[in-house]
Order: structure tokens, then sequence, then C-alpha cells
């Protein structure tokens, strides 16, 4: 199969309870662009980035996922998707090296892509070596990076990616996603970090209270000051 190439959210909802999480939610991703998904606390994000990543199933609409005009289903769309989430999905009793080796023999990823993609997110070749439940938050962050990395998709998604690393930590990822997007990639950005993510954002999708209030579109890029300003006009 190909690379995705096209996301379709089409009124996408999904309630916990009585809490709305998500309330008709419409968006659409496309091949070779960095979306911005916005807003404050509890505003939907998580739950959106869930509901595309195929792990939480949305109580009404649906997500389509092509690749060169063809709809892909299943296993077919899995496989392309690399996700970040809250927790790191990694395992605390295996080292960054196994756990790599886990996700490879998962997806059939040769495992010749490990070091490369501990390198893209600068773990300390000392600590690869090293049982993961030993890291900080930052290393531990790393190898999550690494783990969405690995396996080259075509969808990369990120909830809060820059948390726990250093200031140059995050300058360099955000340059990372940055090549990632030129290459091709639709990656979507869940951050309060605006400063990474800056220069590189060519789409903004605002939620709040489970509502996309603002989608925006900048083919040459959003500012410091542009996604400030778009952040302050539609969160709250």
């Amino acid at each position: 199969m190909g690379r995705l190439d096209r996301i379709r959210i089409e009124k996408v909802g999904k309630r916990y309870g009585t809490e709305r999480a998500l309330a008709g939610v419409s968006l659409e991703l496309t091949k070779g662009s960095m979306c911005a998904l916005l807003g404050h606390n509890g505003a939907g994000k998580t739950t959106l980035l869930g509901v595309v990543s195929t792990l939480v199933r949305p109580d009404g609409g649906a997500v389509t996922y092509e690749s060169a005009g063809k709809v892909v289903k299943g296993e077919g769309v899995r496989g392309q998707i690399g996700l970040l989430a809250h927790a790191s999905l990694c395992y605390g009793e295996l080292s960054a090296i196994e756990n790599l080796e886990f996700v490879a023999g998962l997806y059939g990823v040769p495992t010749s892509g490990i070091a490369p993609a501990l390198d893209q997110v600068g773990l300390d070749p000392r600590a690869r070596d090293r049982a993961a439940r030993t890291y900080s938050r930052g290393m531990l962050q790393r190898l999550a990076l690494a783990r969405a990395l690995l396996t080259k998709p075509s969808l990369l998604l990120l909830d809060e990616p820059f948390t726990g690393l250093d200031r140059d930590g995050a300058i360099a990822l955000g340059e990372r996603l940055g090549a990632l997007k030129t290459d091709g990639t639709i990656v979507v950005v869940v951050t309060h970090d605006l400063e990474a993510i800056a220069g590189r954002t060519d789409h903004v999708a605002i939620l709040r209270r489970g509502k996309l209030v603002c989608e925006e579109r900048d083919p040459r890029a959003y500012s410091y000051e542009q996604l400030k300003d778009l952040y302050h006009r539609n969160a709250a």
C-alpha cells in the first residue's frame, strides 16, 4: 500500500458518559502539511487524535484515509500511523533498543533503522541499553518519539511532543518535524509550545469545548506572533 496522502474527518462526535468531548468536527489533513491542533485543556484535542489514530471509536461521523485517491482501511491504515500519546507506550523493563526491536518486529521494520531513530531524537547512546523505567521524563519522551518515528509513518500524530525536552531539544524536534513535512508526511501536533512549531505550521485548527471554532491555512507557514494571535482570539 502507498503512503497516506489525505485524511477526511467528517462530523466526528464523541461522548464520555454525559461529557461531550467532540461535537461534529470536520477537518481535512493533506500530504506535506503540518497542522497545529490548538485549544485549552479539555477542548477535545487528545480525543480527536485518538479518533484519527483509530484507537478511539467515535460516536458519530467518520474518518476516511486515502492513498492515491483510494480509501484505505484496517491494518493498512495503522501501519502508516505514528503516534506520540500522553502515555509513552514504551515498556519500562525493556531498554530503548529492546523497545524499538519489539516495534520493528510488530511492523516488519528493519532493525537497522533503530540506531538512526534514536539518533534523530537525541537519546544519549550511553542510556540505550538501560531499562526505560530508569529514564528521566525527557529521556522517556525521546524514546517515545523514536518509537513513533521508527516505522516512517505517513501520518504522524503528536500530543505535546515538546514536554520534558529542554529548549535546544524542542527546537531540534521542531526542525525535524519541518523536515518530515517537507518530505510529504502529514504531521498533526497538539502543543502549547507555539514557538517550537512557528515557521513550520501551515495549517491551524482550534477546538473549544469539543467544537472546531477556527481553521486556517497558509502555505507560507505561520509566525510565532500569528500563532499567538490566532490562539488568543479563538481558544478562549
